[in-house]
């Protein structure tokens, strides 16, 4: 189901962006900020479709206030919703299936199971987060933004 996030591009995986890709993206004096930046870039030049929900537009917002301001967390936020649009809406099918996802993975907290769950529900296939809990999602592809995993995810 993918009420909310637009027809998939043919041939192309969906990809779903986790907080912490954005966050990296535009920080600094990390090993995940390059790749985060290169993902969002090929998003920008259409190599690769992704997405994210509202609730990790809103987690960015909040970190990147505490850290620059309501203003600076504002403008990058509204960029960032409008690269990964259309956002992923959450339905009722995804909080029953986030929370059978979060009892079932100890290692994945709420928030990740409830996005794992948006992802599963409208067809994408892979989660890039810093988060390694996602890995424990079978049906999903979990891939870190390292060098190395979002070259291989944009060959």
């Amino acid at each position: 189901m993918r009420s909310g996030a637009g027809p998939r591009p043919a041939g192309r995986c969906v990809i779903v962006v986790d907080t912490t890709v954005l966050v990296f993206a535009v920080g600094a004096d990390h090993p995940h900020v390059e790749p985060s930046r290169r993902l969002l870039q090929a998003v920008a030049a259409g190599d690769v479709h992704a997405t994210t929900t509202y609730e990790v537009i809103r987690g960015f917002a909040h970190v990147r206030a505490r850290r620059r301001g309501r203003s600076d967390a504002r403008r990058l936020a509204r960029s960032f919703a409008q690269l990964l649009a259309p956002l992923l809406a959450f339905g009722d099918g995804d909080l029953d299936l986030g929370l059978r996802l979060f009892e079932r993975h100890e290692q994945l907290g709420a928030f990740d199971a409830f996005l794992a769950a948006a992802a599963l529900r409208h067809d994408a296939s892979t989660v890039v987060s810093a988060d390694s809990g996602f890995s424990a999602v079978r049906e999903l592809e979990h891939v870190e933004p390292t060098e190395e995993a979002i070259e291989r995810l944009l060959a």
